[in-house]
């Protein structure tokens, strides 16, 4: 009951900020192994107008990032085969996507996981559970730099 109160919420503060018809706003690569994060993360992402692609390990994140060179990435930490900082580090020194902005998103909230995280190349860290308001504001913020 929570929690579907809590996805409501997640949705209604989301839809008052949709963009304008036709207005499109970039190619977001969503890396987690939960699908329940990956769906709730392109319910939110989806109503701005956004285009989602989705991997569920590090290792299928990199390849994605390198097939698609999507405009931004969100990645989990704590994943199978490749964690999120060994993905990150890859994709940041790899040429093509070096440039991408690795918005790492995970439950992993001590100062040591924040500072390796920012230290393997993420332009931001937000900790679960994220505020869709907040995720949203940094999201814009990288693709609109």
């Amino acid at each position: 009951m929570i929690k579907n109160l809590f996805r409501k919420g997640r949705e209604e503060s989301v839809e008052s900020s949709a963009p304008a018809p036709g207005e499109a706003t970039g190619t977001i690569l969503v890396v987690d192994d939960s699908a329940t994060e990956v769906h709730v993360f392109k319910k939110i992402l989806e109503r701005q107008g956004y285009q989602i692609l989705a991997a569920k390990d590090g290792q299928e994140g990199v390849e994605t990032a390198k097939r698609h060179l999507p405009d931004l990435i969100l990645m989990d930490v704590v994943m199978p085969v490749l964690n999120g900082f060994q993905a990150t580090r890859q994709l940041k020194n790899h040429e093509a996507t070096s440039k991408i902005p690795v918005i790492m998103v995970t439950t992993k909230d001590q100062q040591t996981d924040i500072n390796w995280g920012m230290r393997q190349g993420a332009t931001e860290y937000l900790v679960k559970p994220v505020a869709p308001a907040e995720l949203l504001s940094k999201i814009r913020s990288l693709l609109n730099a």
